[in-house]
């Protein structure tokens, strides 16, 4: 009970006393979905895809004019491929392999006129282990790992916080924590933690650290058999970020703090789940001027084996 406590007065705080981001806010993608979360031994695969249109100008904690940036908009679609093996009831190992397609609106330099160019390439591979020995039904777990710098990072046309791979070689490190709002099990809760701290850096660009975090409750009393269940869920999600830095970097219009509601539906089955989201701001302040999204996607499905 004091675990849970302790976990939950993290998730809550961490939100708002950091300040951070990239230009994207891509991280919020990590956290949200319990259908990875393991809950026994063997293995599972996941495919999740996610999508964002970056078309508003924000400045600080406001809309800002589209003059002030010379950047006008980034679509991305996020395309990504899990798998998970639980060794024991304690230890596992799991990978990502994200593949992202995204289009680029900007002002050209030397013409003053706006182009637009799309790039589609492998992302950053996550390699991450998991412990899971806290409890014995693996309620609360820690990850620990890598994100390896795989992804293209010197598309011709994109700036350094728009590359599809941020170059960069990143630590991870996260928690999670699931529990029971009722005595019956029908309302439930879960929450996740995650912070990645860039390292070293192949080009003159090193993206600034960044955490977030989700604490959200479903209901699972919607059964449609035995072994068939429809939750519907709520989340909050948060995410924080630093200035980049380099060479390279815009420290000036870079990093920022942003709190997402995100309702949601998850169809679960013995071996198979489905979830789907839809991430709404209701919080952001960004540093300087950048592109942000009015609205954020999530499908993710997972089968276990």
């Amino acid at each position: 009970m004091m675990l849970q406590r302790i976990l939950l007065l993290v998730f809550l705080v961490a939100v708002p006393n950091w300040a951070w981001a990239c230009a994207c806010g891509c991280g919020l993608f990590d956290v949200g979905t319990r259908a990875n979360y393991p809950t026994g031994t063997g293995a599972s695969i996941s495919l999740e895809y996610d999508y964002l249109d970056q078309s508003n100008n924000r400045s600080l904690g406001r809309s800002a004019p589209a003059t002030d940036n010379e950047d006008k908009d980034i679509r991305t679609s996020f395309l990504t491929a899990g798998a998970q093996y639980m060794f024991n009831r304690k230890w596992g190992v799991s990978a990502q392999v994200p593949y992202w397609t995204r289009t680029f609106r900007t002002t050209d330099a030397t013409t003053g006129n706006e182009v637009t160019n799309t790039h589609g390439s492998l992302g950053d591979i996550r390699i991450n282990g998991i412990y899971t020995g806290f409890s014995e039904d693996m309620s609360v777990g820690i990850t620990f790992g890598a994100k390896l710098a795989t992804g293209d990072a010197n598309f011709e046309f994109f700036d350094p916080d728009t590359q599809i791979g941020s170059g960069s070689t990143d630590l991870l490190l996260g928690v999670y924590r699931m529990g029971n709002i009722t005595e019956s099990g029908i309302w439930r809760w879960f929450g996740q933690l995650n912070y990645d701290q860039p390292i070293v850096s192949k080009t003159g660009y090193l993206p600034g650290n960044e955490m977030t975090s989700a604490i959200g409750a479903y209901y699972e009393a919607w059964s449609f058999s035995e072994n068939q269940k429809l939750a519907p869920l709520l989340t909050l999600l948060g995410t924080a970020r630093g200035a980049d830095a380099g060479s390279m970097s815009e420290p000036d219009n870079s990093g920022y703090r942003r709190l997402l509601i995100a309702p949601g539906l998850e169809w679960n089955t013995e071996h198979f789940r489905i979830y789907a989201e839809v991430e709404l701001p209701v919080y952001e302040y960004y540093n300087g001027n950048q592109l942000a999204a009015p609205v954020l996607y999530k499908l993710a499905t997972n089968y276990v084996f």
